[in-house]
């Protein structure tokens, strides 16, 4: 069963980075802290029930957390917590 966590922050992001593919989206416009806030937040974006399910439970495990914007942006938290990237789905 899926948890309503939206809303409340539920880990640390570390240091952020950005891939060069993402600043380009920067370039064009894209406002990244609000896709780093629904992150961190808990709103996964595009993923489907069990990729949103297996971040909840990353969130208290202490896993990989990976969120998917429009197809075009993912926001991955390692499980150290230590780094969030911001980066394309092409550049992973």
């Amino acid at each position: 069963m899926t948890t309503d966590i939206i809303g409340e922050t539920q880990f640390d992001l570390g240091q952020i980075f950005v891939t060069p593919g993402v600043e380009e989206l920067i370039d064009k416009g894209l406002l990244l802290d609000l896709y780093i806030d629904r992150h961190w937040r808990g709103d996964w974006g595009d993923l489907d029930a069990e990729d949103k399910q297996t971040n909840e439970d990353a969130v208290l495990c202490g896993e990989r957390i990976l969120s998917s914007y429009n197809g075009r942006l993912w926001i991955i938290t390692e499980a150290d917590r230590s780094t969030t990237t911001a980066t394309t789905p092409d550049e992973y």
